[in-house]
């Protein structure tokens, strides 16, 4: 019956009066449904957070409270939340800067707009946590303090705030011209020197995996400099010398960076870890001779991620195609492609050239036509979904290519209810099309009541509209607890149903 009242609460024909009543017995889960209605009036609203206190914060995360709506003392989640949306009240904060809870003022540390005096009293708090939560997301003033903080768990944080001054971050990097650090998370609770086993047995330990400290907190002043690395706002005069660090991590993070030389890049893209040569390999300002050398890459992940490349020449694309796993997916490059690049695609005697181009869904009608209408199944099977094919193309994509092509033809926008009436008599029709054809908008009862029958088409099935009410409202008490959710949410359930339900929870 649970699953049936949440499909209830997600109905968008489910009438206000009876909204009023679910919300009445709402539970945890009923109210997350409910909390997502775009019809969910304010005094309603209201009522579901007064109800279930889980539901008031995401209400106020989505703007349905406001402040007046609100007791911080009962209801501090969604207090936080009007917080961190700017729509709280500015005594809260320094409400929730003195609560016991540390959690709470770790979560007001990441709220925006504090009062000056609030973040003084954060950035001075007990517990490290706060701290370096505030130091996250704070000012380039109050970050370049923080970055002197005793602890190294707050230096951390500061090198990961693009806020934080560039001068600052290259300290972070080495060290030179801070304070040593005097405590770590490591050493805070252990003996040093201790190394955290990555296979700790312990189930109240929450030290990161491998961290360790022998008294000069080595593993948290490496994730400083992780965070400094991954910092845009750290200058690559200051990350540079960390190419050939010995840290994986380090060198790694280096790939992501759009800003480094040339010759930092060639020893990267011969790093002997294949994941830092595929980061660098979707990295869009490498250079066209760097994309060529990576092309040739012995790892098929370097080169599934460069084909990925916005700027990857389309010859060097083509071919990575013919000898790499893709997926069926739109390449940023052919994305971008010019109306000539696109006519060379189209026309080009390589099928794989033809299919990248098939994956777009705004080409001109003519070339649209012609990919329809390309005699290499795999074109055509990309082609297919795409929008404004008629009837008769998708038919003789059909009788071309048959199963191949079944579930991308019943994908397209326009497929008719005739043609998906016909797809579901064909015994050779692909689950994966009964799948299309059930969440197909212009699926009739004839197609949704066959789809019923597979296992996986059934939940989506059961939710469409077309399908007749007395199915719908058997398939309310399916074995499976999806289709009896999916009917529930079903807008074409009668209003008498559905105030049956409610009566019989």
């Amino acid at each position: 019956m649970k699953h049936v009242l949440c499909g209830l609460a997600a109905n968008v024909s489910l009438p206000s009066e009876l909204v009023d009543r679910l919300i009445a017995i709402a539970d945890e889960e009923i109210a997350a449904d409910l909390a997502h209605r775009a019809d969910l009036g304010h005094a309603q609203a209201v009522a579901l957070a007064s109800r279930v206190e889980e539901s008031a914060a995401r209400l106020a995360y989505a703007g349905r409270l406001t402040a007046a709506d609100i007791d911080p003392v009962t209801q501090p989640d969604a207090a936080l939340a009007l917080l961190a949306e700017r729509a709280g009240h500015p005594d809260w904060g320094r409400l929730f800067a003195e609560d016991p809870d540390a959690e709470r003022r770790e979560r007001l540390a990441g709220c925006p707009g504090l009062p000056a005096d609030v973040v003084e009293t954060l950035a001075a708090d007990s517990d490290v946590r706060v701290v370096a939560e505030l130091a996250l997301w704070t000012t380039p003033e109050l970050a370049t303090r923080l970055a002197t903080h005793p602890h190294a768990e707050v230096r951390r944080t500061v090198a990961a705030n693009e806020a934080t001054p560039s001068a600052v971050l290259a300290a972070l990097l080495t060290g030179e011209g801070l304070p040593p650090a005097r405590r770590c998370l490591v050493c805070d609770r252990e003996e040093v020197p201790f190394a955290h086993d990555p296979q700790c047995p312990r189930l109240d330990c929450d030290l990161p995996s491998g961290a360790s400290c022998d008294g000069s907190h080595e593993s948290a002043r490496h994730d400083t400099q992780l965070m400094a690395i991954r910092n845009p706002a750290t200058p690559t005069e200051a990350v540079v010398g960390f190419v050939d660090h010995p840290s994986l991590l380090l060198r790694w993070a280096l790939a992501d960076r759009p800003d480094l030389p040339s010759q930092v890049r060639t020893r990267l893209a011969a790093d002997a870890h294949a994941g830092v040569r595929a980061d660098l390999a979707e990295n869009p300002a490498i250079d066209e001779s760097l994309i060529r050398a990576l092309s040739t890459d012995g790892d098929h992940e370097v080169r599934r991620r460069l084909a990925h490349n916005p700027q990857v020449p389309l010859d060097v694309l083509t071919q990575l195609v013919g000898t790499t796993r893709i997926g069926a997916t739109l390449l940023p490059r052919i994305a971008s492609a010019s109306p000539d690049e696109a006519e060379k695609l189209a026309g080009s005697p390589n099928p794989a050239a033809r299919m990248l181009l098939a994956r777009r869904r705004d080409l001109p009608p003519a070339l649209r036509d012609a990919l329809a209408a390309d005699s290499d199944a795999k074109v055509v099977k990309s082609i297919a979904p795409h929008p404004g094919l008629s009837e008769s193309q998708l038919r003789t994509m059909l009788d071309r290519h048959g199963v191949q092509v079944a579930a991308q033809v019943a994908a397209n926008p326009d497929a008719t209810a005739t043609l998906l009436e016909d797809l579901v008599r064909h015994r050779s029709t692909a689950r994966k099309a009964l799948r299309e054809i059930a969440g197909h908008p212009h699926a009739t009862a004839p197609a949704l009541l066959a789809c019923l029958a597979d296992p996986q088409a059934r939940p989506l099935a059961a939710a469409h509209a077309a399908l007749p009410p007395p199915i719908i409202e058997q398939l309310l008490t399916d074995a499976d607890w999806r289709v009896a959710e999916a009917a529930a949410a079903n807008p074409s359930l009668p209003h008498a149903v559905m105030s049956d339900l409610l009566s019989r929870r």
